[in-house]
């Protein structure tokens, strides 16, 4: 049976846009070579670290959600602990409730891009 997860990796921040894309897109390939439905993906770019990581205190984010068997975790995992490119990284496995939150966050109904519809008052003052 099909989990969902979702993983956030970490890279370095020296590589060039290029390498960059070809990094995330060879993880993601990865995935996909083992029968994993790519659900959603962001790329969240550069942002400043909490504390500096292998004496970096910048990382590019990339976020990557997903519905897999467990086994395509371990190999992608072992892939991370293998790329000297990645700085940390985290994968959960997604409840019932996170991912009907993570739907309604991308329909835009939770979160910081909230909709908001207009009351016919408001519409009318507008």
């Amino acid at each position: 049976m099909l989990s969902q997860y979702e993983t956030v990796f970490i890279l370095t921040p020296v590589l060039s846009e290029d390498d960059t894309k070809k990094a995330i897109t060879a993880y993601v390939d990865l995935l996909k070579s083992q029968g994993a439905e790519i659900v959603h993906e962001e790329h969240w770019g550069l942002k400043n670290l909490r504390y500096p990581i292998k004496k970096k205190t910048t990382g590019i984010y990339h976020l990557v959600e997903y519905k897999s068997e467990g086994k395509a975790i371990n190999l992608l995992e072992i892939a991370f602990r293998r790329d000297e490119n990645i700085l940390r990284y985290l994968t959960i496995k997604l409840d019932k409730y996170a991912v009907k939150y993570n739907d309604d966050k991308r329909a835009g109904l939770v979160g910081r891009n909230k909709k908001v519809g207009l009351t016919k008052e408001k519409e009318a003052n507008v």
